[in-house]
Parts: structure tokens; sequence; C-alpha cells
């Protein structure tokens, strides 16, 4: 690379950096991973572990890396989540219950942007070896309900409003190397940064449920950072023909501090693995990708232990402390493209995954009601001179909603309904 590149990239990294760090928290739809990175994926609704659609396929297979030549993108992406839970029946105010008031709440915050970018050069003269880049957010999990949730008798102070917010961001290197011309394979080390504040839970220390009530809630924003790493691989093994494949470890961060009273393992929340397989076919101006994703939520305890029996049998911030209860999470992709006259290509797509919050952990998903399953896409791509594209990505997660017990109250008592749908329009550039 000339030294101007390199110049060049290190002042996009930090601006973007500090853009990452200053734009709100969206609420990803896969759980609370998102449903696809990059504007070309999104548009397919996340599928194409097979396909080289430019630089920010390091988020979704580093094997595609050796395939894009050098490019850049630039990209921002409007989420606008709509979150709501739903309680019917009064609390009983039977002693050591845990009732919730009654009505209809939706979270306040209802806009974030998450900006992203990636870069790609090759290094030698027959461009099989490349290095890329990029900086991206992982979507999160962010409520905001003008409601003291979880104190219905208004005993404490600052519990309005209730809700958590997690920012992830990561920076992702990738070396990829193409062997004979159809077989790329790529290594990226992931270095992921994540604040964490929860508000509005004093309630659940109060009534014994935390191991360190004053790490529980109302602290402000508490980071940590952590490391993993992903790998991937991309063959075109006929002219209409590629299959893919990546898998990213489970990365290791340090712990909340400030919240050790509530994450289980002291404040533990460490970013699950994940996997992703699948096959592109290309036919002329035209194709169809589809990709199975997997995402083992249950590798964490903070995101997977339940709470019951666990709330019984040890206090929140402890190894076996409660958590979300969420479940591994098995994601269908499939998208289609086409390419018209002019420099037009038209993408479109639709997923599948079954959410991973079962009907027994609903009270405490409150915070997280990551319940949708269904997303349907589209998006387009406009060819400009020298190589330069215009991108544009909409996305609509539809409503889905899940009912269940409050596990706190005597039974048949009290009935949650967590809600959710999301819109997304993505708007990127590249060059």
């Amino acid at each position: 690379m000339q030294k101007s590149s390199k110049q060049a990239l290190l002042v996009l990294l930090n601006v973007m950096v500090a853009i990452s760090l200053m734009a709100g928290s969206a609420f990803a739809t896969n759980g609370y991973f998102s449903h696809g990175f990059g504007i070309k994926y999104k548009s397919l609704a996340g599928a194409g572990v097979a396909l080289h659609l430019g630089p920010m396929a390091v988020a979704t297979n580093p094997g595609a890396m050796a395939f894009i030549g050098k490019r850049y993108d630039i990209t921002l992406s409007f989420f606008n989540p709509n979150r709501q839970y739903n309680v019917v029946g009064n609390p009983s105010g039977i002693q050591r219950t845990f009732g919730l008031v009654p009505g209809t709440y939706e979270s306040d915050s209802k806009m974030f942007y998450v900006p992203s970018l990636a870069a790609n050069w090759v290094l030698n003269e027959d461009e099989t070896i490349a290095l890329g880049v990029a900086v991206y957010g992982n979507g999160g999990m962010n409520t905001d309900y003008p409601t003291a949730t979880f104190d219905p008798a208004n005993m404490f102070e600052n519990t309005t409003p209730t809700g958590v917010n997690i920012m992830q961001l990561f920076v992702a290197p990738t070396l990829s190397i193409k062997v004979a011309e159809a077989h790329g394979f790529g290594l990226t080390p992931l270095f992921a940064y994540q604040s964490f504040e929860a508000k509005g839970l004093q309630a659940f220390g109060a009534f014994g449920f935390s191991s360190a009530p004053d790490k529980l809630t109302n602290n402000d924003a508490s980071s940590s950072t952590g490391y993993g790493f992903r790998v991937g691989y991309l063959g075109e093994l006929m002219d209409f023909l590629a299959v893919g494949a990546s898998y990213q470890s489970k990365i290791k961060m340090g712990k909340f501090d400030e919240y050790a009273g509530l994450f289980a393992e002291q404040g533990g929340f460490d970013i699950p693995a994940n996997w992703t397989a699948g096959v592109a076919l290309g036919f002329e101006a035209m194709g169809l990708a589809l990709d199975v994703q997997q995402i083992m939520y249950s590798q964490v305890k903070a995101i997977a232990n339940p709470i019951i029996p666990n709330i019984q049998q040890a206090q929140l911030g402890n190894d076996e402390g409660a958590g979300f209860g969420w479940e591994d999470m098995t994601v269908i992709k499939g998208g289609a493209y086409y390419q018209s006259s002019g420099g037009w290509t038209w993408r479109a797509g639709y997923s599948y995954g079954k959410q991973p919050i079962p009907e027994s952990e609903v009270m405490f998903n409150i915070l997280a009601p990551g319940v949708v399953e269904q997303h349907i896409t589209f998006g387009f791509t406009k060819a400009l001179n020298n190589g330069k594209e215009i991108n544009i990505s909409i996305m609509r997660a539809l409503s889905n909603t899940v009912s269940g017990p409050n596990p706190l109250e005597i039974p048949n008592q009290q009935t949650i309904d967590l809600k959710m749908d999301q819109w997304e329009l993505g708007l990127g550039f590249s060059f």
C-alpha cells in the first residue's frame, strides 16, 4: 500500500470509531445480532456467505475478501425499532411475590443510527493475497420505558425510566488468500468494545435478589473490551455455483464491573460464537443465495441462564444467577439479485429464525424483547463512473408477540406480552 493510502485509512478509522461510539445502539433482530452486515448483504436478508459483494464481507465471510480487489465502503444505517410490553392481571400483593403494574407500555427510544467502514487492498501482483479491515457495530439491546416497570408500589427512587442500553463495536482486520483462482481463505482477528447501562432495577436489590445491590442499576455506562476471531472459506466450484462457510469464535469480554450485581459471573457478558454456511447460484444477470446461521446464545450465562429456578437458588451476579433465558437460534436466509441495464442491480430477501425467548422467560426480557422472527428486505445498487456505487437497502422486521406468565407471581395471576417490530434504512457509498 502507498503511504497516502495508509494515512487515509488511519484517518477514516479514527473518524468511524469516534462516530460509532457516539451513535445510539439499535435493537437488532436475530436475538441481538443484526440480520446482516453491509448494505448489499442486508438487501439479501443477510444471505451471501458464498458471495463477494464488497469489503463488508469481512463481517460475514473473510474468505470472500480474496476476490474483491481494492475497494472501500462507507455506510450508515437508520433503525426504527418499536418495542412494547403488556401486563394483564393485578399484582397479588402476597409476600415475596413480584407483581408488575398492569397496562401496555412502549419504549421511548425509537430511532438510532449505526455507521460502518470497510476497506480491502491487494498486496501482490497476481492478486492472490489481500488485506482488509472493517469497523462496524452489532446492533445491541436498548429499551427505555417511561414507567417504574419493576416498582409497582413506587417504593424506590429513580426507577423511572426503566430499561437497558448495550452498544457493541468491532474492529476487524483481515488477511485473505486466493488459491487456484477459485478458493478463498480468510482469517480475521476480532477486537470488540461494548458499553452497558441499566436503569430502574432497584427492586431486585431491595428484595434480596442481587449479590451486589450497589452494582445492579443506575450506575451510568460501564464498558469492557475483548477479542476473538473469525475464519472463512469461499469456493467458486463452477461458473454458476459457489459455496461458503464461516465461523466466529466466542468473544471473551472483560466484565461490566459497575453491573457485577446484575449479570451472571460478576458482570460477565461475552459475545456468543456463531457459524454460517451457504450456497450461491449465478446465471448471467441474476442469481440466488441461501444461508443457514447458528447463534450459540447458550454459551453465555448472562444471556442463557433462566430466571427460574436460578433466581431462587443464586443471586443476580453469581455464576448461576438468573439471565435472560435465551436459547440458541437458527436462522435461514435467502436472497435474489437481478442486474438490469444502466448499471442497476436489484436485490430482495427473506429470513426466518425462531426467536430465542421461551414463554417462561418473558418477565426479565421486558428489558430485551428480541422476539422478531421474520425479515423482508429490498435494495439496489447504482453503478457510477470510475467504479463508484450508490447503495440503498430497506428492511422490515415483521411484528411478533410472545406471551407468558409472570414467574415471580402466584400461578395464573399475571400474563406478560412482549411485542416488537422494526424498520431499517441503509445508505452506502462504494469506491
